[in-house]
């Protein structure tokens, strides 16, 4: 049994065989993560229910697991600016840039064979997908 805060085996496979520049995406419930991520991308599905997990509940652990390098965003097609972002960037603090993408430039990024992990949530928030940068651990 681990002692760590994280103990899915495909996300702990995922995060310990990735480093700088894989990316990893958490995805809200109507995120299509079967057929959008690259087929090598491993796929945990933590959607039990609706609004069972969040995406920042998910965000939350993995800040404290691997170091974050840049965040990407989807943009609604009328660009508003949603809540939740702020939520993000509070929870990844001023050091890590947080980029706003187009729906469809935003699914480019997430199709790249550097997107190693999809983490699919019950999130109901509507564009409360964020793609994580892996960066370089600095010790």
């Amino acid at each position: 049994m681990l002692k760590t805060k994280i103990l899915h085996p495909e996300i702990l496979s995922a995060l310990g065989s990735n480093g700088h520049g894989a990316k990893i995406l958490i995805a809200d419930s109507n995120f299509p993560f079967s057929t959008c991520p690259p087929p090598a991308a491993k796929k945990a599905f933590l959607n039990f229910a609706p609004g069972m997990l969040k995406v920042t509940e998910v965000l939350k652990l993995l800040i404290d697991y691997i170091p974050i390098e840049g965040a990407i965003v989807m943009m609604p097609p009328d660009e508003r600016v949603q809540p939740i972002y702020k939520e993000f960037e509070e929870m990844l603090g001023t050091g890590i840039p947080m980029k706003k993408l187009k729906r469809l430039e935003f699914y480019e990024e997430v199709k790249s064979n550097d997107t190693c992990l999809v983490i699919a949530t019950g999130e109901r928030k509507r564009f409360a997908n964020i793609l994580l940068i892996i960066g370089v651990v600095n010790e």
